[in-house]
């Protein structure tokens, strides 16, 4: 059904809303009857043959139903729920329970829309009357209002144009299975107001144990944003409201599986900002994983060994035997050449932001007396390398779980010159305990800030004995 001819380009839109299911109860005091009525005729058309046929652009409305304009009425799925605040007199719903192919808001003038249509309730909308608009993907139903380009239906006409379909005995819910997705996949405006679970993700390492939502310098909760990563380094907003309930929640130090509707405002750096209904939408159970980890398919443990960084090509950054471990930020450890010699080199100088890197060597502590490697500074402005030793990381897992040893005061870290670089010379020799023993892994961390620490570190001749 193409219904581009029941469109009118009008100066205002509103939002959709909803109505009630209308039961009317037998008298019969034995054995009481529910039989339910659907407020509206059978569809007329699919909610995606409504979309696919509006108008990409503007503000129409559908024409009211009358000899001429026949009645346009389509079926939908409610996946959105207010029940604790996130959604704000808005109504989401998409056109199917399981592989939906649309999702659409409404806006209605009421609160606790989610006592008359809660999760997986199916309603029936006639449209006629309503209006349509999209703007920055995001397709919005509505009824015309004089202050807003689309408005909120007034609770006193929810009815009118959005009702509850009968399963026969009441209120038909569905169950609504949330289609997979990958936090790369949600960046798409085909899957925006429609229900996704992401699965083996985890909150920013520098979010753990931070409340999910932020306060004012008055106290009070505001509109906040969380940053999920998934083990490529992928990122996705999670976004909460002022007024959500579950405000003493702590972001965990888990990964898992998140469940949210899929959202999408303004057009800025960042417009997906995906909102759950509820904190058990956050199903982390799972130890924290790496994110942001190059190299380690070739680990070998050796108590004696002597790396060049000669067999590797300028600018590598993913070394096979080694893992380069970008915990915050983007940045990683790489080749770099000087007077034909190479070795590897981290900065944050005109970064965004702040950097936590280690570059991670495997050893057998128990056949290894002692290593030294020699370094070189360039540009100092703070103190940015550190030397680490641990035996209980395991490759892959986040760095933040294992116990980590500072042997820094080893060894003589340059601290110039401030402008220019100096001379690669040997930092020392540390000499390994005989407590600290199997197979493990000596950590070079660098970390500074692109308006911070910007000191420049290379290393090169790592050297196990």
């Amino acid at each position: 059904m193409n219904i581009k001819k029941y469109f009118k380009i009008s100066l205002g839109v509103a939002v959709l809303g909803a109505s009630q299911v209308s039961c009317v109860k037998d008298d019969n005091w034995d054995a009481p009857e529910m039989v339910c009525n659907n407020k509206f005729d059978a569809p007329t058309t699919t909610m995606a043959e409504f979309v696919a046929n509006s108008p990409a652009n503007g503000v129409y409305t559908v024409p009211a139903q009358d000899a001429t304009n026949p009645a346009v009425i389509f079926d939908g799925y409610v996946v959105s729920s207010d029940a604790s605040g996130n959604f704000y007199k808005t109504i989401s719903f998409q056109d199917k329970p399981e592989n939906p192919t649309v999702g659409l808001v409404v806006g209605v003038n009421k609160s606790m829309n989610y006592t008359d249509f809660p999760v997986g309730a199916h309603i029936r909308i006639k449209a006629n009357g309503m209006v349509i608009g999209k703007s920055n993907d995001v397709i919005t139903l509505g009824v015309k209002d004089p202050d807003y380009a689309i408005g909120r239906i007034p609770e006193s006409i929810i009815g009118r144009f959005i009702s509850g379909v009968c399963n026969g005995n009441g209120l038909d819910i569905a169950t609504i299975v949330p289609q997979e997705l990958t936090l790369t996949q949600i960046q798409d405006p085909k899957y925006v107001n429609t229900l996704a679970i992401v699965k083996n993700v985890q909150f920013a390492s520098n979010e753990v144990g931070l409340p999910l939502m932020n306060k004012d310098l008055a106290g009070n909760f505001v509109d906040s944003n969380r940053n999920l990563v998934d083990k490529d380094g992928n990122t996705g907003i999670v976004r909460t409201d002022g007024f959500f309930k579950a405000t003493s929640y702590l972001i965990p130090d888990k990964s898992g599986d998140i469940t949210f509707v899929v959202s999408k405002y303004g057009t800025g750096s960042a417009p997906y900002q995906n909102i759950i209904r509820g904190i058990s939408d956050i199903n982390f159970t799972n130890p924290r994983f790496a994110t942001g980890l190059l190299g380690g398919s070739e680990i070998a443990y050796s108590g004696a060994f002597t790396e060049t960084f000669e067999s590797y090509e300028v600018n590598l950054a993913n070394f096979p035997k080694y893992l380069n471990y970008a915990y915050v930020g983007n940045r990683y450890w790489q080749v770099k050449t000087f007077s034909s010699n190479k070795y590897i080199q981290m900065s944050a100088n005109a970064g965004n932001g702040s950097f936590q890197n280690y570059f991670i060597v495997p050893v057998d502590f128990t056949a290894a007396n002692n290593f030294s490697f020699r370094v070189n500074v360039g540009y100092y402005n703070g103190d940015a390398l550190k030397v680490y030793t641990t035996n209980d990381y395991t490759p892959g897992s986040d760095i933040g779980t294992a116990t980590l040893t500072d042997i820094t005061s080893s060894f003589t870290i340059p601290k110039t010159p401030t402008n220019g670089y100096g001379t690669l010379a040997n930092a020392g020799t540390y000499t390994i305990p005989a407590g600290l023993t199997g197979n493990g892994f000596i950590l070079f961390k660098y970390e500074g800030a692109g308006t911070g620490v910007t000191t420049t570190i290379q290393i090169d001749d790592i050297k196990v004995q």
